[in-house]
Order: C-alpha cells, then structure tokens, then sequence
C-alpha cells in the first residue's frame, strides 16, 4: 500500500514538473540546469537580468548534462567539458562557452582549528584514499608545525552526485598523486575509496559542518558565505596557496583554445591556486530543434552574450574570476558559430 502511495506521489511531481517546464517554454522562460560549482554567481546574474526570464536548476554537472541530452532545458553548465561517451549521446554537436572561473578549496571542521592548514596535493589525495586516518598525523603535522591538531579521525566527505566540482578536484589529485591516477583518475562520478558521499555543493558543505573532524570541498563562494575555513593548497612551485579571487585569475590567465576545452589545475602559474576551473554553458550548435522558436534560441545566445560581456561584472564580489580578454573572444567566436535553419543567430 504503501508502495502505490508513494508511485502515485512520484507520478504526480513528475507531472507537475513536465507541467512546468512546458509553462516555462510557453512564457519564453529559459531553462538552464547544472554546476553547483557556478550557481552563486548564475543566481545573482539572472537576477538582474531583464531581457528574459532564467529558471536555472542547481543539480550538479551531471543532471545539467543528462537534462540538455533530453533536450528538456536550452542549456546546461558543467565544470568539466563533455567526455567521448557524453558527447556520443547528445544528437548533435554541442558549443562550450566559458563563463567564469573558479575555485575549489578543501573545509574541514577540526574542532580547536580556525586558522588554515597547509596541505600537499599528495596528502590531500592520500586522505581521499584512506591513507591518512588522523589529523594529527605526522604528514599533516609536517606542513602545519605551528597548528595543534587534536587527535581525531578524519570524515572523508566527498559528492554523492556526478558533479563538475568533483571533476576538478579529481583532475587536480590526479596530476599530484600517481597512485590516485592509477587507481581512482579523474571523472565526474568516480569510485571513492574512502567517505561519505553529499548531493551537491550545498549536502558536503552542510555534512562538513555538522560532523566533527570532516574534510571536503567545495566551491570558494560557499565556503566563504557559510564562514567554513578553507586550507592553503601547495601548488606545482612548492608554495601554499591561499584560494584567493587573485589566486585564482593568476590561474586562469592561460592561453584558451578554439573550443575552449582547458584544465588549467595544478597550474604553472607560481602564485596560482592549483585547485581552480572554467565553467562552461553547453548549448547544441543548431538551435533548430524539438519545435523551439527562432525567437527562443535567439534570446538564450543573447543570454549567454550578456554573462561574458556585462554579466562579468558581478564575479568579483562572489569571489569567481572574470574572464581574460583572450576567454571572451573565443566565447565570442564560439557563440557567433550557433545557427538557427543553418543561419547564425547572431
């Protein structure tokens, strides 16, 4: 009984949410869904912005993913661009356009600690592996002299979700820890081999706070809004680095290519934060699809214009970097290459 309960529940909200997103496609309401990783930032940019209404679902680069494959939402987000089986699946060619960098720092809840830790890419990678159990271990201790860590387990908490901020993380132990490579690599969704999983940004940074000795990460603007501390990240010039807006431009000062797909983590950069991303918005090329307007499709490039043009405006404050002059023009060329009926849009 309780089964055919809860079906029917299930079958009502999935009928309330088709319900919406037709409503949403009747009032020209774009549908965007994805990364976590940049929804502070998609928050306060569609909030200002007038030319049409923005429904963006934080669901993780995953979901934003798997949404734009069903065609259910005009784009999607992702922390890290579409992998060979991921673009197999879509129906046809799908446009990478930057939109903002940032950074993924490593919180922890150590009752005692306030101030920031030091720690190594090896280290880091070898707590996500279950090597180091305790915070008053002699490696930790080693970068962190000065800190009186307590003897207490630590809680691996980790996304539970396919996640974009788990892709950077994993990308970046990959390059510092070859026995991370080799076991685990690097993936939105990987085997963990230690941890407690969280959906989104938003389940590891709420798990981190309320589990004594957790370590986690997440996006830097969740941190610093839910005032959880944040560990100074050892980069490939030996430095301790702390995840600073500046830290962080530095890393994404790099060369972009003409599809714009980059990793620029474990940077070369000597005062770049090694743990740092592009964001990118995903649309198909050809905007002619699934009966969608040409006034629709119009109107999301020039959604996507406005947040690399003027919507940069608003990264600083929430602690993402603006795009290089060299990122815009290649999100420029990117989205002038989107076509309707084979014309370009814009």
């Amino acid at each position: 009984m309780k089964l055919i309960k809860n079906l029917k529940v299930g079958i009502v909200a999935l009928a309330a949410t088709c319900a919406a997103l037709s409503a949403s496609a009747q009032d020209n309401t774009l549908l965007g869904a994805g990364s976590t990783f940049v929804y502070p930032l998609f928050s306060k940019m569609f909030s200002v912005y007038t030319a049409s209404k923005v429904n963006y679902q934080s669901i993780g680069s995953g979901g934003g993913i798997l949404q734009l494959t069903n065609k259910t939402v005009d784009f999607g987000d992702s922390d890290a661009p579409l992998n060979a089986d991921q673009t197999a699946k879509m129906s046809a060619p799908v446009l990478h356009i930057p939109m903002t960098s940032g950074a993924v720092v490593v919180t922890y809840n150590i009752p005692g600690v306030t101030g920031a830790l030091n720690l190594t890419g090896k280290d880091l990678a070898d707590i996500y592996l279950g090597k180091i159990t305790n915070w008053n271990s002699a490696e930790i201790k080693a970068t962190n002299k000065t800190v009186n860590l307590p003897d207490l387990p630590i809680a691996v908490i980790h996304r539970s979700d396919g996640s974009g901020t788990s892709f950077i993380f994993t990308d970046f132990l990959t390059k510092v820890n070859p026995e991370w490579a080799s076991k685990v690599g690097k993936a939105s969704a990987v085997n963990w081999p230690a941890g407690l999983g969280g959906k989104g940004s938003e389940g590891v940074a709420g798990l981190v706070k309320q589990t004594p000795g957790a370590i986690g990460y997440v996006e830097l603007a969740y941190a610093v809004q839910n005032h959880m501390p944040f560990a100074n990240i050892q980069n490939k010039s030996g430095k301790f680095i702390t995840p600073t807006l500046e830290a962080t431009t530095l890393a994404s000062n790099v060369e972009i290519p003409a599809d714009s797909k980059v990793s620029i983590t474990n940077t070369d950069n000597a005062k770049g934060y090694p743990i740092a991303s592009f964001t990118w918005a995903l649309i198909y090329k050809e905007q002619n699809y699934g009966g969608r307007s040409k006034a629709r499709a119009t109107e999301l490039v020039k959604l996507l214009w406005w947040n690399i043009h003027q919507g940069q405006a608003y990264c600083s404050a929430l602690n993402y970097a603006q795009l290089s002059k060299s990122a815009v023009k290649v999100a420029e060329t990117i989205l002038k290459s989107a076509t309707y009926d084979g014309k370009a849009i814009l």
